[in-house]
Order: C-alpha cells, then sequence, then structure tokens
C-alpha cells in the first residue's frame, strides 16, 4: 500500500469518528447568545482597547477558545451552516436565497433537536438569517416552541435614522444616535434584550428545560447605536489596521470590495474608488471608533441578559454559550467588511460557561454575574477560566452543546449526507472540559469558504447569487499556516473542479501573522495539484485539503 493512500486512509478513519464527550448536567439550560459580525475584539481575547467588561466577566467562569471559525464570512450561510452542524456545500447555500429543507436535504437544527428531547426552544431576534434562507418564519415550527421574536425597531435600521452635518437624515454607515428620538425611543438590541429577560422570567419556575437563543444585531452595520458609546473611544486614542493596503501579492479574486459599505450615503459621498479604494484616513478612524462603540453597546445587552440569569436563581442550572457569525475587516488588507477567508473575518469569538464543569457555586452567595456598567470608571480586570488554543469551527457546536447538555450526540455524516437528516460534520468538542490541552493544536485544521463570480472584483463579488458563482476559494487554517485555493466551481451540480486552479494563497504566521505576504507562487504546486486530482470524487474536499496539506508540510520539511 502506498503512503498517499495509508494517509488518504487514516483521515477518513479520523472524519468518522466522533471524540467521546463529557457531559454536564443532563437536562439543563441553555442560554445561546450571538453577536453579528464581531470579530475577537473583546478584552478576553487580548484587546486594550475595548470595554467589554460583561463578555470578559462570562470568559472568566468559562472555557474560552482562542482560534475558532466560521466556515464562511456571511450572514446567512454561516448561521445555517453552525445551526445544522453542516457545511456550505452540504447546505448549499451560499447566498441568502435558499432554504436548505427544500434546497440540499431536511436536515435537523440544534434547537431542533433541543425540542425533540423536551426542551422549549425559544428565539429572539437574528439567530436564524431572516428571509427566504430561514423560509420567512426562522425554521418555525421545526426549530422553536413558539414564533421567533424580532425587534418592531428593526424595521428601521436601513432608514434614513442618522443626523448628517447638514442636519438632514440619512441612511449612513456612521450613526450614533439620540435613542430618544428613535421610533419608539429605542433600538433592536435594546428591545432582545428586554423580550430575552422577559422570557427567561416566565421559565424561571417551568419543570421542562429551555433552550433560548438571544441574536444581538451589532456590531453589523449600520452602526446606529447610542450616541454616548462614542465617548468611551475617542478618535485621538484611534489607530489604523496595522496594514491598511491592499498586499500587492493578493490575488484578484481573493479581494473583498466591501460594496455594501460603498452604498451609505455618507461612504457614497465621499467618491472611493473602485474596487481598492482607498478610504481617507480620517473617515477610516471613525469606522473603528464606531465598531468599537458598537461592541461596547452589545457588551452591555449581554450584562443585562446574564444579570437576569444570575437573578432568577438560573445561573447554576444554565449552560451559556457566547460566539458570533463570522468577523468583519477594519481596514486589514484594504478591505471594510466580511466576505473573504482571512482571519479577521473568519476567526470568531466562542465561550462556554458549564455550571459545575467550567464554575462552581459560590458558597459565600455572591452572584454569578453582577452587571457591569461599561460607563463605570473603574477599571475591571478578568482572566479566562480556562483557554483552548486548538483550532475549532462553527460546526462543532451542535455536537458540543449536545454533549454538554447530556444529550446523544448525533451520529458523524459520512461522506455525503445529503439524506441524512441528524447527524454532524463537526466535532464534539466536550472531552476538551475535562481534559489538560496536549498537542492537539498542531493536528488541528479549520475550513472556511468563500464564493466569487469572476477573477477579478466585481459589484457582486461580495455577495454573488448560486447562479453567478464560478470560483469557490477554499481555504484551511492550521495552526502554521492558512492556505486557500480558488477552484472552478459549477453552481448546477455544486462541485468543485480541483483541477481547475485559479489563485492559491499561502500565509506563514510565525513571519507574517497578518497574513500580506502571498508566499503561494514561491512554491511548487503542481505535484499536490496531481495528487488531487488522482483522487477519488467520493473523497469530501475537506479531505482532499488536508491531503494537500500534508503533501505541502512534507514538502517544506524537506527543504
Amino acid at each position: 500500500m502506498s503512503g498517499s493512500v495509508r494517509v488518504l486512509l487514516l483521515l477518513l478513519a479520523l472524519d468518522s469518528v466522533a471524540p467521546e464527550g463529557v457531559p454536564g448536567r443532563e437536562g439543563g439550560n441553555v442560554l445561546f447568545i450571538m453577536a453579528d459580525d464581531l470579530r475577537p475584539v473583546l478584552g478576553c481575547y487580548g484587546d486594550s482597547l475595548v470595554k467589554s467588561p460583561n463578555i470578559d466577566q462570562l470568559a472568566s467562569k468559562s472555557q474560552v477558545f482562542l482560534n475558532a471559525y466560521a466556515q464562511q464570512a456571511v450572514c446567512a450561510p454561516s448561521r445555517t451552516s453552525m445551526l445544522t452542524s453542516r457545511r456550505p456545500d452540504t447546505t448549499r447555500l451560499y447566498d441568502f436565497n435558499s432554504y436548505w429543507r427544500v434546497h440540499a436535504g431536511n436536515y435537523s437544527t440544534m434547537p431542533q433537536y433541543f425540542k425533540s428531547k423536551g426542551y422549549f426552544t425559544m428565539s429572539v431576534g437574528k439567530i436564524f438569517h431572516p428571509g427566504v434562507s430561514s423560509n420567512h418564519t426562522d425554521d418555525y415550527p421545526y426549530s422553536w416552541s413558539v414564533p421567533a421574536y424580532h425587534p418592531p425597531s428593526n424595521l428601521y435600521e436601513n432608514e434614513k435614522m442618522c443626523k448628517g452635518k447638514d442636519k438632514q437624515l440619512h441612511a449612513n454607515l456612521l450613526c450614533a444616535v439620540n435613542v430618544t428620538e428613535q421610533p419608539g425611543g429605542t433600538l433592536p438590541d435594546i428591545e432582545n434584550a428586554d423580550e430575552a429577560v422577559r422570557l427567561l422570567r416566565s421559565r424561571a419556575n417551568s419543570s421542562a428545560p429551555f433552550f433560548l437563543a438571544v441574536g444581538f444585531y451589532k456590531p453589523h452595520i449600520p452602526f446606529r447605536i447610542p450616541q454616548e458609546y462614542l465617548s468611551l473611544y475617542p478618535i485621538e486614542k484611534m489607530s489604523l489596521a496595522p496594514d491598511p493596503d491592499v498586499p500587492k501579492r493578493l490575488p484578484p479574486v481573493a479581494y473583498a470590495p466591501w460594496t455594501d459599505l460603498r452604498k451609505r450615503e455618507d461612504v457614497s459621498d465621499l467618491n472611493v474608488s473602485f474596487p481598492y479604494g482607498p478610504i481617507p484616513k480620517d473617515i477610516q478612524l471613525g469606522i473603528r471608533q464606531h465598531y468599537y462603540a458598537a461592541v461596547s453597546y452589545m457588551d452591555r445587552q449581554v450584562g443585562r441578559l446574564l444579570s437576569a440569569l444570575d437573578e432568577l436563581g438560573l445561573a447554576d442550572s444554565t449552560q451559556v454559550v457566547f460566539l458570533s457569525d463570522h468577523g468583519w475587516s477594519l481596514g486589514e488588507h484594504g478591505e471594510w467588511a466580511k466576505y473573504s477567508n482571512f482571519d479577521v473575518v473568519t476567526r470568531v469569538p466562542l465561550i462556554f460557561y458549564v455550571p459545575g464543569v467550567t464554575s462552581h457555586p459560590d458558597s459565600s452567595g455572591t452572584s454569578t454575574f453582577p452587571f457591569i456598567d461599561v460607563f463605570d470608571k473603574a477599571e475591571f480586570s478578568f482572566t479566562n477560566h480556562k483557554e483552548i488554543k486548538r483550532m475549532v469551527e462553527l460546526v462543532d457546536i451542535f455536537p458540543t452543546v449536545s454533549a454538554l447538555a447530556g444529550l446523544r450526540v448525533p451520529k458523524p455524516c459520512i461522506g455525503i449526507s445529503l439524506q441524512e437528516e441528524l447527524c454532524t460534520e463537526g466535532d464534539n468538542l466536550a472531552h476538551t472540559f475535562r481534559h489538560r490541552e496536549r498537542g492537539e493544536n498542531a493536528e488541528a485544521i479549520a475550513f472556511s469558504q468563500y464564493p466569487r463570480p469572476a477573477d477579478t472584483p466585481q459589484n457582486n463579488s461580495d455577495l454573488p447569487s448560486l447562479e453567478e458563482i464560478k470560483i469557490m476559494g477554499y481555504s484551511l487554517r492550521c495552526w502554521d499556516y492558512r492556505y486557500t485555493l480558488w477552484l472552478g466551481f459549477n453552481p448546477k451540480t455544486f462541485e468543485a473542479n480541483v483541477t481547475d486552479v485559479h489563485a492559491g494563497e499561502l500565509y506563514m504566521f510565525a513571519s507574517d501573522p497578518g497574513q500580506d505576504n502571498n508566499i503561494y507562487n514561491d512554491s511548487e504546486h503542481s505535484m499536490i495539484i496531481r495528487k488531487m486530482a488522482s483522487l477519488s470524487h467520493t473523497v469530501t474536499l475537506q479531505t482532499r485539503l488536508k491531503l494537500q496539506l500534508l503533501y505541502f508540510t512534507a514538502g517544506m520539511k524537506t527543504r
């Protein structure tokens, strides 16, 4: 048997085995908190500028995954992938225009699974992406015991609500507002926190466990946030991205031209050249200021939710998960959005609080999650309870939350799983809560992907519809480097042509942590491509990329 075949069989075997889980309290509640477009700019992830005391306090009693990655850096595909534990090539959702149960397969979701086990499941705010991709119902009644809640004030989110320098109202990107002047005197995330607290109170004395998912809208654009949060980040203390220029060796197909920002009135008025810009430096600083302010505004709502959990006596019986659907570029590589495979848009915060596992009740009666006002002048310092450095993925969440709740973990999906209603393409990470991390980092791999309509930036490059997709960028993130291939893609068969390589990217983190120097063309890849082409078409593309990684690593070691 050849060495390459032995490696292939080993990888297939590893893909079919789920790690043994260590459950938490059987039947415990789940509070699932999701931010939108939040990269790990949090104190618990080492950001010294941000003020995020409530999330940091949660992390101090939790297990924090430092290297968690989304499967596609755009809302609907990422959320559908995470909630079904299937990758975008299985959900066949790369845009916003299809419902997986009709378009791909009748896959069970995480809240649906908990509902089937006797949980009362509830959705507040943005969990599934609303619209066609969740059947205009947020997947009710499959996933939820009651219809999902959406805040009324969200209807105004993209309207002319932002007062400009001319004192008129505009649909701007930068949109710090006086909340009392907004419709209803409120904002969507304030309403989300209000409703979530109400639901917690309604379930506090119920005999049935609950699964409450709360999706906050911020820091997603537009930055329609209470104006007082800007005072936390004086513009003179803001700095530009460390790498604000488009990398010289970046393949044009890899660039995201941030067309959604260009449509905002204040950005449109700048007449920034397409596709590479750049945005004037003073506006760059303003965008970064508003993003950070939006994070602190969202942190306050999380604090309200956690303190209510505490006050109701539910903190000792409720697993809390905090995450984001993907990140957001703040000027790195000359980009201002998501829509790519770089770490700044694929890496996300992922925090698990498991009572009795990551934290134990305090006999002194001290609150578990006292509310912390972000405007408090006191300095708050928290240390993460436990940090996990290995690469993990959002598809890992479904099996992990199930295991920690004491439920049977869905079986691994084998091969092409379009007919399997309940299986997982992720790993059960529950064993990491009981065991010290040992040498797992080098072997762990995270996959992301992004579609493009052409080899060069177009007006629809950020969000091509399915029929417009011509190229798919498959990206593999390991401990040492990120490796991406842009492959020809057939949107009718949902297949990538592994021999039709349009471009490649390779970034070595030891010398290039910002992923600014693409050395793909510095290495010989023809042998790798030939090996990939010879593999059976029944092998998943993720497995092929794993093989590429092994071949490439072997080549690097022999140089």
